[in-house]
């Protein structure tokens, strides 16, 4: 009841600024007397009913955190007392690097949207796998990680395959699944990796490691014509492919409002996420679902705010759902939210 009033307070700073505060403040919460109590009680859904088990894997609930919210698993243990079932770190690169010049996360809040062009951030393989070490050692959650891996700005496509290979063979024994992440805007080329022949390179060397069958998806753009979505569904019978995420931020500014596409505009490049996102996402979801069926699990993203939204996912082909933008307008509540509505509508 009182996010409203906090988050009018966040939005006053600017939107990297605001996500660092609000990160600490919960940090600072926890640490607190009966603080963790208090989280996991006020925000955790506690019933059973929701548990699945996908790739092999124990979810205590659908609802998980998208990757790009926590980059660098700096505050997994906070947001496991928020409730979610499934935290995404990431996207992780194989040499740390800076992304792209601030400023490069912007608010649309009359449509509840932002638009980022962070340009893979992060601390790099090495030291997030070590983080994740030190946290399984301390730890005994059962929170279930994935990690969202992706090539640096400096590799060719041509190479993109080895870096991939990096980022598997580096996080392989601290996060329970794996998302191949060739869909972000952000990095020049990037989204040419999702043609079928530079995919199954991608896939095909990444499954020559991976000894321990530990489960790899596919992270796609929302923006990919049906032939496109027609030859990752073909790709998905030809190389061992665990699943599919669908989908990334999309450059569709048709979605906004005539306000909004004028402040888009100004703001220049950048992925789109949020509310305008919703059903843009579900047509792909659809599509993808009734090409696969039931044959591989999708978890689904874009536009998620209420539980409503989630069991629409669902209801087109989900098996799991991530937020993220939501989480930033609707605040800690939203997970124990959502579940309660997917509780309630079995």
């Amino acid at each position: 009841m009182l996010y409203p009033i906090i988050r009018n307070g966040l939005f006053l700073l600017p939107p990297e600024t605001a996500h660092k505060v609000s990160m600490n403040g919960l940090h600072l919460a926890a640490a607190l007397p009966f603080g963790k109590q208090l989280l996991s009680g006020s925000f955790q859904y506690k019933g059973t009913d929701l548990a699945s088990t996908m790739f092999g894997l124990p979810f205590s609930n659908p609802v998980g955190l998208g990757a790009g919210f926590d980059k660098n698993a700096e505050h997994l243990a906070v947001l496991e007392l928020l409730g979610f079932g499934f935290v995404e770190i990431g996207t992780v690169t194989p040499k740390p690097q800076a992304g792209n010049p601030a400023p490069r996360l912007f608010r649309l809040p009359s449509q509840k949207a932002l638009i980022n062009r962070m340009g893979f951030n992060n601390d790099g393989v090495e030291l997030i796998a070590k983080r994740l070490k030190n946290r399984k050692e301390k730890s005994t959650s059962s929170l279930i990680i994935g990690g969202n891996i992706g090539k640096n700005k400096v590799t060719e496509n041509s190479d993109a395959w080895k870096d991939y290979c990096i980022n598997f063979t580096g996080l392989e024994e601290v996060v329970d699944y794996f998302v191949v992440n060739v869909s972000s805007p952000n990095t020049p080329g990037l989204r040419e990796l999702q043609e079928k022949e530079s995919l199954r390179k991608i896939f095909s060397e990444l499954q020559n490691i991976n000894k321990n069958n530990k489960p790899i998806l596919l992270k796609i753009a929302p923006d990919l014509e049906n032939a496109a979505l027609d030859d990752i569904i073909a790709l998905t019978q030809e190389v061992k492919i665990d699943g599919l995420v669908s989908s990334n931020t999309t450059l569709d500014r048709s979605l906004l409002n005539a306000a909004n596409a004028m402040k888009a505009d100004t703001i220049g490049a950048g992925g789109l996420s949020g509310q305008p996102l919703l059903t843009k996402s579900n047509q792909v979801l659809s599509y993808l679902h009734k090409g696969i069926g039931n044959r591989l699990p999708i978890i689904a993203s874009g536009g998620i705010f209420k539980g409503a939204d989630a069991k629409a996912k669902i209801n087109a082909g989900a098996s799991l759902v991530q937020i993220w933008t939501g989480f930033i307008y609707e605040g800690p509540g939203m997970v124990k939210n959502i579940c309660q509505h997917l509780s309630d509508n079995q």
